[in-house]
């Protein structure tokens, strides 16, 4: 299996979902994705973080994002485990979530678990540590999180990180430390400070260093 690297094209591939057969590139069609495993059903952490994801429906469409999770158990157990979900985070989950009880997606994806030897069916294969991949309208993978299965992660970040890939993709542009939409954008070094003028305007940019120019961008987008 080669490397997934970022600007590798995404794998394809086909699977059972909780709404139904899939091919991910045609699920994912002309939208962004993310693509998030979690080691098991009907466990603390996952629990949580796909009632998280769910509640935040809203903004991953203002984003045009489309959400799929994945888990190596079937169908029927994650049909039971969105009950749970929807009952204790208060909400209605709407996203499919992939069935790999074979880990076939999950080392297309390189994303078993090699390092907390408890986190293991019972067959000692191996489940998924909590990876996140963002993937773009060409298929192409933007970003890549990988946290332990001891560590539940922080989705108004990937939120965040969408922002930020969606704007460099607009506005030549990058974006800084602790970056927030809204706030001081990077000029993109690739941009010479009569183009910088030009594009943000004049007496928007602010020159710190030879290098490192900031400017604001109208109505933050």
């Amino acid at each position: 299996m080669s490397a997934l690297r970022l600007g590798s094209v995404a794998p394809d591939f086909e699977a059972k979902t909780t709404q139904g057969p899939i091919k991910f590139h045609e699920f994912i069609d002309n939208s962004w994705a993310i693509l998030f495993s979690h080691p098991a059903d009907k466990t603390p952490v996952c629990t949580t973080e796909l009632g998280e994801v769910a509640k935040l429906s809203d903004e991953w469409k203002k984003r045009g994002v489309k959400v799929i999770g994945l888990s190596c158990n079937d169908l029927d157990l994650h049909e039971e485990w969105i009950k749970d979900i929807n009952e204790l985070s208060n909400t209605n989950l709407q996203f499919p979530i992939i069935a790999d009880p074979d880990r076939k997606v999950a080392h297309l994806y390189d994303m078993l678990d090699e390092q907390d030897l408890t986190n293991i069916d019972e067959k000692g294969i191996p489940f998924t540590v909590r990876s996140v991949f963002i993937i773009d309208p060409n298929k192409k993978i933007r970003l890549t999180l990988q946290y332990p299965a001891s560590t539940g992660r922080q989705f108004t970040e990937v939120l965040r990180c969408i922002d930020s890939l969606q704007l460099g993709d607009k506005n030549r542009i990058t974006t800084p430390v602790n970056w927030t939409p809204g706030s001081k954008v990077i000029v993109h070094p690739s941009v010479s400070n009569e183009e910088a003028e030009k594009i943000f305007g004049e007496g928007n940019v602010e020159y710190a260093k030879p290098y490192l120019r900031f400017t604001t961008l109208k109505n933050g987008s």
